[in-house]
């Protein structure tokens, strides 16, 4: 809607504008501050000017009125025009607001955790964000390719069969076990070494030798819970790329480097020259035992990456990794690749209360907070809706107990509640939302007349929050919307009125809209509550 009345106002005045949606709607549904631009120019007053471009308008059927408001030309849409639009939309069903394909292609990395435990709440916020801009992003015609970067090289995976090993000492050989400063923990590596006792007997848990084959075998079986943790909240990956697997390239890699002059030699380390390219140190690629660093391993993934001819590059990484994005674009661009094409998404960690006081951590889980153990408590829906309502680069805190409330404080509920509200009163009138589909909006009072307008916003809505990465700008919208819902219900007489069937059919428009956002945000609407 926004785009069609945008274009046809620049056609009129043959003038590129911007298009505001003034936060009072009894001044009009859109705003236009042109006349200021053109003051200059045209060597007149804002005022004059906006008088006379909104004459321009006067035979339009798009526009119940046109007006110059100190300067602002101010634009109320005609109810043809909005339920022309309201028509087209029903008729599109769940596709509405999907928009043709803009040839654009994304490869979307996100969660890429270590594959070490099962995924905590910190993890869950980039999973749900990363997921919710590819479902967005897909319904706007972008061409999206979700992964995940497995990292099963390293430091970590000899950590990880140490720590299996030592599981499987203390929980099934029984022996007294003094564990290291650094370990992991939790029950799920004593879940994994009885499969380990399965598969290998338990001579396994005092061979060192083997230790490498007990962490890849707890990988595989962590990424078993970490993949049935994310489908429990509706996430699945199109690619998970293994970092040892890449590393078979690093010799070709490094070749690369050194062609370009980016790299050199210093206390036996090799070291990349990332200060060129704004870094505040040059950073390690190889230690001085020969071991490429994992800033290696990022620069090859990234390489293959790049080799893959997208468009665009999307990574989400946790806060912690702000000082890693300098070095990654400058390896990017010494590479002879254009790291503005490289785009990184901050996830900030999130704090957990219940009941006002700060969530207890899982000993199960080692001393973290679980994000299935999360999903459990309050549902997959809650999980998801709440960590999208605030941009994922600025601190979340939010109370469990709340999002278990029945009530308004409860925004899903909230939501869910209005969307329930609209098909009860179907129910009451005995009628569907095809029934009244050829209803006209001729003499539809402003109130109803706003909520069409309100849902119709919807595409602009999804290209807004996709263009900036912002989902906020969902959850705040489908707030709005409900909010609307309530109060229109409760300050009109619907069923058994003159104007039922009109008000049904701006209900099923609103309906359509919910259901439709929330399924983009991850979520069924609810029919009945």
């Amino acid at each position: 809607m926004q785009k069609i009345v945008k274009n046809y106002i620049e056609e009129v005045l043959e003038k590129d504008v911007v298009l505001e949606k003034p936060k009072d709607i009894t001044l009009g549904h859109f705003a236009t501050p042109v006349a200021f631009s053109l003051a200059k120019e045209l060597k007149k007053s804002p005022m004059i000017i906006a008088n006379e471009l909104a004459l321009k308008f006067e035979e339009s059927e798009m526009f119940e009125k046109v007006e110059a408001v100190k300067g602002f030309i101010n634009f109320k849409l005609s109810s043809s025009f909005l339920q022309k639009l309201c028509e087209e939309s029903l008729s599109l069903g769940d596709e509405y607001a999907k928009q043709e394909n803009v040839n654009e292609k994304i490869l979307l990395e996100y969660v890429s955790a270590n594959p070490t435990g099962p995924l905590h709440i910190g993890h869950a916020r980039g999973a749900i964000a990363g997921d919710t801009l590819a479902r967005i992003g897909r319904h706007l015609g972008y061409d999206i390719t979700t992964e995940y970067y497995v990292n099963d090289a390293g430091a970590q995976m000899d950590l990880l069969g140490l720590s299996l090993a030592l599981a499987g000492k203390e929980s099934i050989l029984k022996e007294e076990v003094e564990y290291p400063e650094k370990y992991y923990r939790g029950d799920y590596l004593f879940d994994i070494a009885q499969d380990v006792q399965k598969e290998f007997g338990t001579e396994i848990f005092n061979d060192e030798s083997r230790y490498l084959e007990l962490a890849h075998f707890a990988k595989d079986k962590v990424l078993e819970i970490i993949k049935k943790d994310m489908a429990d909240i509706g996430i699945e990956f199109d690619n998970y790329i293994s970092e040892k697997s890449l590393y078979s390239s690093w010799e070709k890699t490094k070749e690369l480097l050194e062609k370009n002059g980016s790299l050199y030699e210093k206390d036996e380390k090799l070291w990349i020259k990332s200060t060129q390219f704004g870094d505040d140190v040059d950073r390690v690629v190889v230690r001085d035992n020969k071991i490429p660093t994992y800033l290696a391993g990022d620069i090859i993934y990234h390489k293959n990456k790049y080799d893959r001819a997208y468009d665009r590059y999307i990574n989400i990484w946790g806060a912690d990794h702000h000082g890693y994005i300098t070095r990654v674009k400058a390896a990017i661009e010494f590479l002879g690749n254009d790291s503005s094409k490289l785009e990184v998404l901050l996830s900030q960690m999130v704090q957990l209360l219940k009941g006002g006081e700060p969530y207890k951590m899982s000993k199960r889980a080692g001393n973290v907070i679980l994000m299935s153990d999360i999903s459990q408590e309050i549902g997959s829906d809650a999980l998801r809706f709440v960590f999208l309502t605030k941009k994922s680069d600025t601190h979340l805190e939010f109370d469990l107990d709340i999002l278990k409330n029945q009530d308004s404080s409860n925004p899903v509920f909230y939501i869910n509640y209005s969307y329930a509200r609209i098909n009860q009163v179907f129910k009451k009138a005995n009628l569907t939302f095809d029934d009244v589909v050829g209803e006209s909006f001729d003499g539809l009072n402003a109130d109803a007349i706003n909520l069409v307008y309100e849902s119709l916003l919807l595409p602009s809505i999804l290209q807004e929050a996709f263009v900036k990465r912002d989902m906020q700008k969902v959850t705040d919208y489908l707030n709005s919307l409900a909010s609307s819902v309530h109060k229109f219900y409760n300050d009109y007489k619907i069923i058994d009125s003159d104007e039922q069937n009109k008000y049904l059919k701006v209900l099923s428009l609103v309906a359509l809209t919910i259901k439709v956002t929330l399924n983009l945000l991850g979520i069924k609407a609810k029919e009945i509550m």
